[in-house]
């Protein structure tokens, strides 16, 4: 098992969206990969300035709609065919046309269903705790401040010279965050 760096990373504090999307565009010109920028609002730029990468969930979303159908509708089929047939008005035993709206139906809630639980487990939530929770002036992303968190497992990190470049990015402050 891999031990925990002793602090989970640097924390930058910015007064303003645009000195963070800067900063991280120059961390990332300077090679830190592991990093992640807190704001109280969109920032236009900021993921992809980060190097977020598209995300899976429309596929999770098409997967699970094309199962959630497929289920309803042979659920359906096998009920009327093969379980349970009976014979109202002279009709097939597979009416088709007649599954439609229950087809429809799964097929709707299957995707909803997978695009939520895909979100939740690609984002590693529910997560409960986080490490910057403990550095009381986090509080302030939720309102007017704008965070840039380099973190120690990146390769490029040094305690020192990490904070150094922070520093010369303009962040206001820099905070250590603990590993807790």
């Amino acid at each position: 098992m891999a031990r925990r760096p002793p602090i989970y990373g640097l924390l930058a504090e910015f007064k303003r969206p645009e000195q963070l999307v800067v900063a991280a565009r120059e961390a990332r010109a300077a090679g830190y990969r592991r990093m992640e920028g807190y704001t109280p609002f969109a920032v236009e730029g900021l993921a992809e300035t980060l190097g977020r990468r598209s995300t899976h969930v429309p596929m999770l979303t098409l997967c699970g709609g094309l199962v959630g159908g497929a289920a309803g509708f042979l659920l359906q089929y096998w009920v009327s065919k093969i379980a349970y047939p009976i014979n109202v008005g002279g009709r097939p035993f597979n009416s088709w046309p007649m599954f439609i709206p229950i087809t429809f139906e799964m097929t709707i809630l299957g995707a909803a269903l997978s695009a939520v639980l895909g979100m939740l487990a690609l984002n590693g939530l529910p997560m409960p705790h986080h490490p910057l929770f403990n550095e009381p002036r986090f509080a302030l992303a939720s309102r007017d401040r704008f965070f840039l968190c380099i973190e120690a497992r990146d390769p490029r990190f040094d305690r020192a010279q990490t904070r150094q470049y922070l520093e010369s990015l303009g962040a206001q402050a820099v905070m250590e965050v603990e590993n807790l």
